[in-house]
């Protein structure tokens, strides 16, 4: 399933939508080429998660974020790498040239039920947006949590490639931060009611840069991510909603945010490539 712009005119992406999880993007197409990572991951061991890691944009959630965390009710249960999200099927609900819209029913695991609506669509000016209504569908409230994944073959870098954005320290530095081969790090998003960081230029792109904005009322923060142990080759722009701590730590800070029965909440994504300045 691929969306695109409407006007074959506009520079924009070619997205290629995953039905079979969460309506998560497979392919991100440019210029003829695709900057998703493909096999050059590391493996987890979670084949939910190797499939969902290929490609360009997965979500993570809604029960859990990061590494698996003991569920607490002594069943020896573990909420999973990354939450329950990846491999549930997407019920599409509208489809266009440029845009798409589905309902997926997601089975927490820890026995939590919510519903994802997702809206895709390219505006006329090739900008990808992502609208998320989470939706709380069980008998009792869960905190929930929210990251949008978004992993770029590091492939496609040269020495000039630079993050650029105001949470960032100095405004921005070169792709290879930290020690090889690679690193993690999470700030808050700053920006105001939106955030935005720019991953640029791409040579092989001609010289274009990925510009991305977020909500920051329920994704304050911005997680970073590399790994460049052969055979991974990646790099992830993560806007998330909570910091990076353990899950109990998140609890003891009053960082839960329920959701409570028939609730919903918000998230919102977009992107874009334009020439870097």
């Amino acid at each position: 399933m691929k969306l695109k712009a409407a006007d074959p005119k506009v520079l924009g992406p070619e997205v290629e939508l995953d039905p079979g999880s969460v309506l998560d993007i497979r392919s991100l197409v440019i210029n003829g080429v695709d900057l998703a990572p493909g096999r050059a991951i590391p493996d987890d061991g979670d084949p939910r998660i190797d499939h969902s890691l290929e490609g360009f944009l997965f979500t993570c959630g809604p029960d859990h974020i990061r590494h698996p965390f003991p569920l607490g009710d002594g069943s020896g249960g573990r909420y999973p790498l990354h939450g329950s999200f990846s491999s549930h099927a997407a019920r599409i609900v509208g489809q266009g040239v440029d845009f798409c819209q589905a309902s997926i029913d997601v089975h927490h695991a820890d026995g939590g039920q919510s519903r994802l609506e997702r809206h895709w669509r390219i505006d006329s000016a090739g900008k990808v947006h992502l609208l998320d209504r989470l939706v709380n569908t069980g008998p009792a409230a869960f905190p929930a949590f929210l990251m949008y994944h978004m992993n770029v073959g590091a492939r496609l870098f040269d020495d000039r490639v630079r993050l650029e954005g105001p949470m960032l320290e100095g405004g921005g530095f070169g792709w290879r931060f930290g020690q090889e081969p690679g690193g993690v790090f999470c700030v808050p998003a700053q920006g105001g009611d939106d955030a935005g960081l720019t991953l640029g230029p791409l040579a092989s792109l001609g010289g274009l840069a990925l510009k991305v904005q977020f909500a920051t009322n329920t994704l304050p923060y911005l997680q970073i991510w590399r790994n460049q142990q052969a055979p991974a080759n990646v790099l992830g722009i993560e806007p998330v909603s909570h910091a990076w701590v353990d899950r109990d730590a998140l609890e003891r800070r009053g960082d839960f945010l329920p959701l409570h029965p028939g609730e919903a909440r918000e998230f919102a994504l977009s992107f874009w490539f334009e020439p870097a300045d």
